[in-house]
């Protein structure tokens, strides 16, 4: 019998990592998969894969119609979607193949089959019909999350399909029906009405982006609206009928009223994820779940069974992989004895739409929820000079602080490379730091992060170029 001080059942960005960082800690570290490659949904059929067609969808589009105004002549491009497929294809490859590289670079045994929890110290790996028990001091269940599904409606990755379906069709629907204003439902809404899809987004809720700050979210819905999306708010889909030429989606009024039916080529249900537990033995081992399906940690990330712990999409908290990835470095130390944490206050969210939308800490909303008085500094990437030379001047940056202390409790993107400027606010709110602290950092000439500069500058109200 196989015996570890570790065996992480999953190896999405959480699992993975988690056993990195546990072997670098001088465990002996399993990992236990039942897919056929590692790195889990974000790498295989989510995150990294999205990635890749929204950039070659962007690429596209901006070889279509943007190309011209900057003095560049080209032919219409000609969509090869096979080819597309082949290059977002390539870059999941590369990717899994990193992952498999760290396994063997850290010495950690990869277990391919389903893993059971049999209770404190025992795993059951199953494949192919055998299985074999590995004894271990230490358990770290990180097996992320499935689709949520709408009950009644089935998915069948061809014409009603999930996310993992909506990445591999393989041809562009004339009408995309997108059932869900989440990220997830944007981002693929938007892959596909770049390739020449007409989209319709469906959500339950009065707007879209739920979660995130309410004066984005409206700003960013009429940017969507400009390219070309069309809302329908405050509905949900209550089936969906087949016939040759297209699918017929019945829509009603969330508050209940009058059904009607769109016509659409391809129906897309992105309604969230919920944690994915099945087979793992969790009632009969003794794991407790919430009420939600999730399994419940204490601040430790400790389980009701001794010796087991849980991260990332299974337990509470926001699903990203970010968040999966701290938590599985925070495990792998407090089993290790050492003291690892995790801020919460700190994990930032991005949109990978054109522009994207880059959030962290707290929102409007939810400080006027609490009852904390704090004061809110603007700027918009129309007045900042490298946004407008590069004709990419939607959205604006938006800080708000504290206003008895400064502290930054919260930023807000809209704009180009969001994503990629909201970590400075990161490392600021990390180290509790005020809007006077971003404000009085010299930012390089010309950037869109100017943009933050001049938003924190805001919160006081002397902004320069504004």
């Amino acid at each position: 019998m196989a015996t570890y001080d570790l065996v992480v059942i999953g190896t999405g960005p959480g699992g993975y990592v988690c056993a990195v960082r546990a072997s670098q800690l001088g465990m002996k570290v399993a990992v236990v998969e039942k897919n056929a490659t590692l790195g889990g949904t974000c790498l295989n059929v989510g995150c990294m894969p999205s990635k890749a067609l929204l950039h070659a969808s962007e690429m596209f589009e901006e070889a279509a119609h943007s190309f011209a105004k900057m003095g560049v002549s080209v032919s219409a491009p000609k969509l090869e979607l096979p080819a597309m497929m082949n290059f977002k294809q390539q870059g999941i490859d590369g990717n899994v193949k990193g992952v498999e590289f760290l396994m063997k670079k850290n010495k950690i045994d990869v277990l391919k089959g389903t893993g059971k929890i049999l209770g404190t110290g025992k795993v059951e790996v199953s494949a192919d019909g055998k299985s074999q028990t590995i004894e271990t001091k230490s358990i770290v269940i990180a097996t992320g999350s499935d689709i949520a599904r709408l009950k009644g409606i089935e998915i069948d990755e061809k014409r009603v399909v999930s996310s993992t379906g909506a990445l591999s069709l393989d041809k562009v629907p004339g009408r995309l029906l997108v059932i869900g204003a989440g990220v997830i439902g944007l981002e693929l809404g938007s892959v596909w009405r770049r390739l020449g899809s007409e989209v319709m987004v469906v959500e339950f809720l009065d707007r879209i982006l739920p979660g995130m700050d309410g004066e984005i979210a409206k700003q960013f819905q009429r940017i969507l609206e400009k390219q070309g999306f069309a809302f329908k708010l405050g509905s949900k889909l209550t089936g969906v009928e087949a016939n040759s030429k297209a699918l017929l989606a019945k829509i009603e009024p969330a508050a209940g009223g009058a059904a009607e039916t769109i016509e659409a080529d391809v129906v897309l249900v992105c309604i969230g994820r919920v944690p994915y537990t099945d087979g793992l033995g969790l009632k009969e081992a003794g794991v407790a779940l919430d009420n939600r399906g999730r399994v419940q940690i204490d601040p430790h990330f400790a389980t009701s069974l001794k010796g087991v712990y849980a991260i990332g999409d299974v337990v509470a908290g926001p699903m990203l992989a970010h968040k999966a990835e701290d938590e599985g470095v925070a495990v792998a130390e407090i089993i290790a004895g050492q003291a690892g944490h995790v801020n919460y206050d700190v994990i930032p969210g991005v949109v990978y739409t054109t522009p994207e939308v880059s959030a962290v800490g707290k929102t409007e909303e939810e400080l006027k929820q609490v009852g904390v008085a704090y004061t809110v500094g603007k700027f918009p990437f129309t007045a900042n000079g490298r946004s407008k030379v590069n004709q990419t001047t939607d959205g604006f940056v938006k800080v708000l602080a504290d206003a008895k202390t400064d502290r930054v409790l919260g930023v807000h993107i809209i704009g180009r490379e969001a994503g990629e400027m909201i970590h400075e606010a990161c490392v600021l709110m990390e180290f509790g730091g005020s809007a006077e602290d971003l404000a009085r950092t010299c930012h390089a000439h010309p950037t869109r992060s100017e943009a933050i500069k001049e938003a924190a500058l805001a919160v006081g109200k002397r902004a320069i170029h504004m």
